[in-house]
């Protein structure tokens, strides 16, 4: 017996109703909705300079897909793994199902597999994985595995192969962070890439290792100094874990969006009045990736827990614009009143609780305070439907998009239940006509 052969028989045994399928759709959107709203950055153009899609395979697209999924910076979170699981796995179920022309259901029941394993595997790392490694880079490979493993119909043998050659493929290190590199948006994309091409060698009877997790040269033995094993298994009568993935509402690192919440919330009490300082309370990994008091570029203000609250407690909102040039050299006092902090009893309650208290001193003496929690868009604290999609559309016409083809793509999407074939959505070809429009319009 071994880890991933527990965790296969777990995932295949759980019952998938229609609201599970509901609720999958909800989340597919969200993330291609993400990926096509990356179109007209740079980032975006360099990804389909080395994986064009006229020339890709499927892996390719995949890699391609989940590159363009997480440069926003606005995919989805599952707390208590830390782990984006939309960016890995949609993408490589998609590519997938896309090539071999199947069915909306099919595609929908593979991609919840995919965030269970996904999500499992993230949440027996331990806390100190975090530090150095990425967790939806290093857990990814076995949810995009996983959910590509249901589409082709591999055994359980061939599964468990899978996620030994997408373990022994985990990669994916914070280092970036310090220069403000892009190397985020290629841990996603080679996560995407490496599950794909995992599982399709296991069908072809590629082997791979059964204790690539626990075993004495494994995944827990090389990258993570304090390993939860038998969270792997833990709690298998739950609800999906795509059930308790988190939507983000702001186009930054999610552990500034508690501290961002309570800004905003402070916004309008302090009513245009003179700040004399603010400090934020926040959990050790908020303050390890997003204690950045001088960002120096767009992706780096996303990573600031100065940034993004001197900005929220500015102009009650955060957006795109937000880590612009002008909006960076418009916060250069803001971000030096900000000082943040640990706060014990909101890192005890980390991972399960992603809290924040932002405290502010006015100049004439006032002290304001806003705690939180759960961030907006936490199962706790969720998005509507409504403003899911008003999410995707946003996005999507900024990717290039016309309102109307939008519309059609976010009815399409939230229609798979329905079980239309994947290729019928013409995403890939939306991809591949958007980019050029885009940059057209913009001189570039």
């Amino acid at each position: 017996m071994s880890l991933t052969r527990d965790l296969t028989r777990l995932i295949r045994e759980k019952p998938v109703t229609d609201r599970d399928l509901e609720w999958a759709s909800l989340f597919v959107l969200d993330t291609l909705a993400c990926a096509l709203g990356a179109l007209p950055t740079e980032p975006a153009r360099m990804l389909k300079a080395v994986a064009p899609l006229a020339q890709a395979d499927t892996a390719r697209k995949a890699f391609y897909l989940g590159g363009l999924a997480h440069i926003l910076e606005m995919d989805d979170l599952h707390r208590d793994s830390v782990t984006h699981p939309g960016s890995v796995v949609i993408p490589a179920a998609w590519a997938v199902a896309h090539d071999h022309d199947l069915g909306g259901e099919a595609f929908l029941r593979a991609v919840l597999a995919g965030y269970e394993a996904c999500c499992r595997v993230g949440m027996s790392v331990g806390k100190k994985h975090y530090r150095v490694w990425h967790n939806t880079s290093t857990c990814g490979p076995f949810g995009a595995a996983f959910a590509v493993a249901e589409l082709l119909g591999l055994d359980d043998t061939r599964t468990v192969w899978a996620l030994g050659n997408a373990g022994t493929q985990s990669s994916g290190l914070w280092e970036f962070l310090a220069e403000g590199a892009m190397s985020k948006h290629l841990h996603t994309a080679r996560a995407a890439e490496s599950g794909v091409l995992a599982s399709f060698l296991a069908k072809e009877g590629f082997t791979g290792a059964q204790n690539i997790l626990e075993g004495e040269k494994g995944f827990y033995a090389g990258l993570c100094p304090d390993p939860i094993p038998e969270a792997v298994t833990a709690g298998a009568e739950r609800a999906w874990q795509l059930i308790s993935t988190s939507i983000k509402p702001w186009p930054c690192c999610r552990h500034t969006h508690p501290a961002i919440d309570g800004a905003i919330a402070l916004h309008d009490e302090i009513a245009g009045e003179s700040i004399a300082s603010v400090h934020v309370r926040a959990y050790r990994a908020a303050l390890d990736v997003c204690d950045r008091p001088t960002p120096e570029d767009p992706y780096s203000a996303k990573f600031s827990l100065q940034h993004t609250v001197a900005i929220a407690l500015a102009d009650g909102r955060v957006d795109q614009a937000s880590f612009d040039a002008d909006s960076r050299q418009r916060m250069v006092g803001g971000r030096k009143k900000v000082k943040v902090e640990l706060a014990p009893s909101i890192d005890a309650a980390y991972p399960e609780s992603w809290g924040a208290e932002v405290i502010v001193e006015t100049a004439s003496g006032r002290r304001l305070s806003a705690a939180r929690h759960d961030a907006k868009g936490d199962p706790d604290n969720p998005v509507t439907a409504a403003e899911l999609s008003q999410k995707a559309r946003t996005q999507l016409v900024a990717g290039g998009a016309t309102q109307a083809r939008a519309d059609d793509l976010i009815a399409a999407i939230l229609g798979l239940t329905d079980n239309p074939p994947v290729r019928s959505l013409g995403l890939f070809e939306t991809v591949g006509e958007a980019r050029p429009q885009v940059y057209a319009a913009r001189g570039a």
